[in-house]
C-alpha cells in the first residue's frame, strides 16, 4: 500500500507528456499520406496537380470552388480529390501578402489542428516559395498549436504520427528546427504545462525541481536557490512577507545561462512566481480564485525563455530570477496596514495583501541590481486586472522610462507574434505609490492601477538601470484560441524574451 501510494504521487507529479503529431521533414510526400496545401488563392500549387494527376486535380478545383475556398489568410477546408492516393486534402489559405515568421508559425498550427482530422499516419504539408527558415517557424507553431493539458483526464486520447513540411531542403529546414525553433516551442509549452499545474501539485519548491529538471545536461547553466534563511540573510523582508501565511516556504531561484564572453555584463529576466494566489489577508472572491495557480507566468515565462536560450546556445549572457511564493491567509499571514522592509532598505506598507506580486519583484529586482549589474533587466508579471481591462487579450502591458527600451521589446514582439502596447509611466505615478508612514506603499494607489503597479516596481529599479516592466494579466491565459495558443495557458512571453535577447547581439 505504502509503494502503490508513492507511484501514485509519482505520477502525480511527473511532468506531462504533450500528446501531438511529431514534426517531421521530407523531401517528397509519400502516396498513403494526407496532404495540407498552402493556398494563396483558389489554384491548387504546381506541385500538387503534378502528384495528383490531370483528373484528381481537377476533382480538387471542384472541391475547392464548391467550399467556397478562395485561399484567404486563416482560411481552411477539407477536400476530396478522387485520386486513390493522396485521399485526404486539406487546404490552408495564406493570403497573396508577404508572410511574417510568427504568419509561418500560425499556418504550421493550423496545418497541425487539421492533421488531428487525418487517419494517416502522415500529413505532408506543401507550400511554394517558403524558405527554410520559413518551414522551421512552421514546425514550430505546429507543436504550439496542438498543446492541451491532458495529465489528469483519464479518457485523454494519444495522438500518433507525424506532420511532415516538405521541401528540396529538408535536411537544411530540419537542421534550424533542431537547432532553434523546437527549443523554443517546447519551452512555451513547459511554461503552459507549469501554468496550468493545480497548486496542490506545483509550489515553490516544487517549481524549483522541475526548473531543475528542465535544464538537466544543459551546458553553460547554472542554478542557485536562496530559501528562507538566505533571503532573511539579505534582508528579503518583501517576498518573505508574502510568503509567511502559507506552509510552501517561498524561494528565490537564478538561473545563470552564460553564452557569451565572461564578464559581459547579462540581460536579467525577473519573473513573479506567485504559485497560488487567495489575496492574503485581503482575500479574493471566489469566482474565478481557481485562475490563481497561473499567478506564476511571469516565473515559468523567464525560466522558459532561459531554456530556449541556453538549449539552442544563443551567444548571450541571460539571468532568469523567479521570485516563488504562495500567498496565503493563515494566522501567520502579513496584514493590512503592516510595514515591511525591503532588501533595498525601503519600506513598504502593506495597504492590500493582494498586491502581492510587486512585492516580490521589489526584492527579486534589487538583488539582480545588486549582484549583476544588467545590460537591461525586463520584469514579467500578471501584476493588475487593469491593463487587461485597458489591453483586453490582443497586447501585454509595456512600461519604460527610455523610449529606445519600449522601442526594442515593441520590436521582438512584432517579430515572436506577442504584442505590446506601451503604456505611460508619469511622475505623479511615483507621488500616488507614498506612504503616510513608510517609503511607498503596495495599494490604494488609485488610477491607473497598471501604471501605479508598474511605478511601485520601478521604485525599486536604479535610475541608471535600463529596465522595463511587462504586464501580461491580460494575455497570460486564452478564453478564445490562436493558431499557436489554444485555449487555455498561453506561455506569453517566451517567445518575446527570446527574440529580444537575440536581437540585442545580431
Amino acid at each position: 500500500m505504502r509503494f502503490l501510494s508513492a507511484l501514485m504521487l509519482l505520477l502525480l507529479l511527473s511532468p506531462s507528456a504533450w500528446a501531438q503529431r511529431e514534426a517531421a521533414f521530407a523531401a517528397a510526400p509519400s502516396p498513403s499520406d494526407a496532404l495540407a496545401i498552402a493556398m494563396t488563392g483558389t489554384e491548387a500549387p504546381d506541385a500538387v496537380t503534378a502528384l495528383l494527376g490531370e483528373e484528381a486535380s481537377a476533382n480538387l478545383a471542384r472541391a475547392i470552388a464548391a467550399a467556397n475556398f478562395t485561399g484567404e489568410a486563416g482560411q481552411t477546408a477539407s477536400l476530396v480529390s478522387g485520386a486513390a492516393e493522396y485521399g485526404e486534402i486539406y487546404a490552408i489559405g495564406v493570403g497573396a501578402g508577404e508572410m511574417r515568421l510568427r504568419d509561418w508559425e500560425d499556418f504550421g498550427a493550423r496545418a497541425a489542428a487539421l492533421a488531428k482530422l487525418s487517419k494517416a499516419a502522415r500529413v505532408s504539408v506543401i507550400t511554394e516559395g517558403a524558405s527554410a527558415d520559413d518551414l522551421a517557424a512552421a514546425a514550430g507553431g505546429a507543436l504550439m498549436g496542438q498543446y492541451s493539458f491532458d495529465k489528469y483526464k483519464s479518457d485523454a486520447m494519444p495522438v500518433t504520427g507525424t506532420i511532415a513540411f516538405v521541401s528540396a531542403e529538408a535536411a537544411a529546414v530540419e537542421t534550424i528546427f533542431e537547432a532553434r525553433r523546437r527549443h523554443l516551442a517546447e519551452a512555451s509549452l513547459w511554461a503552459r504545462d507549469m501554468q496550468s499545474e493545480p497548486a496542490n501539485v506545483l509550489y515553490p519548491e516544487e517549481f524549483v525541481r522541475r526548473a531543475r529538471a528542465l535544464f538537466n545536461g544543459v551546458s553553460g547553466v547554472s542554478i542557485s536557490v536562496l530559501d528562507e534563511r538566505a533571503m532573511n540573510r539579505l534582508g528579503m523582508g518583501a517576498i518573505l512577507g508574502v510568503g509567511q501565511g502559507s506552509i510552501r516556504p517561498p524561494r528565490m531561484m537564478i538561473i545563470r545561462y552564460n553564452g557569451a564572453a565572461a564578464g559581459e555584463a547579462p540581460i536579467v529576466y525577473a519573473g513573479k512566481g506567485i504559485t497560488f494566489d487567495s489575496g492574503g489577508i485581503s482575500i479574493k472572491g471566489n469566482s474565478g480564485m481557481w485562475a490563481m495557480k497561473a499567478d506564476m507566468t511571469g516565473a515559468a515565462v523567464v525560466t522558459a525563455a532561459v531554456s530556449s536560450l541556453a538549449k539552442s546556445k544563443a551567444p548571450v549572457n541571460v539571468i532568469a530570477i523567479a521570485a516563488l511564493a504562495e500567498n496565503m491567509p493563515d494566522g501567520g499571514a502579513q496584514r493590512p496596514g503592516d510595514v515591511v522592509r525591503s532588501m533595498s532598505g525601503k519600506t513598504i506598507e502593506i495597504m492590500s495583501t493582494d498586491a502581492e506580486g510587486r512585492l516580490v519583484l521589489s526584492d527579486a529586482v534589487w538583488y539582480a541590481q545588486q549582484e549583476y549589474d544588467p545590460a537591461l533587466l525586463v520584469d514579467v508579471a500578471t501584476l493588475t486586472g487593469s491593463v487587461g481591462r485597458a489591453l483586453g487579450d490582443e497586447y501585454a502591458g509595456l512600461f519604460a522610462r527610455e523610449d529606445a527600451i519600449a522601442a526594442s521589446l515593441e520590436a521582438a514582439g512584432e517579430t515572436a507574434g506577442e504584442d505590446l502596447w506601451r503604456l505611460p509611466l508619469h511622475p505623479n505615478h511615483d507621488i500616488q505609490i507614498k506612504s503616510l508612514i513608510a517609503d511607498v506603499k503596495n495599494s490604494d494607489t488609485g488610477a491607473p492601477g497598471a501604471s501605479t503597479g508598474a511605478a511601485f516596481i520601478g521604485a525599486f529599479v536604479k535610475p541608471e538601470t535600463p529596465w522595463a516592466h511587462l504586464d501580461i494579466a491580460g494575455v497570460d491565459w486564452r478564453s478564445e484560441p490562436e493558431p499557436t495558443r489554444p485555449i487555455g495557458a498561453s506561455g506569453f512571453g517566451v517567445r518575446l524574451l527570446d527574440q529580444l535577447a537575440r536581437d540585442r547581439v545580431e
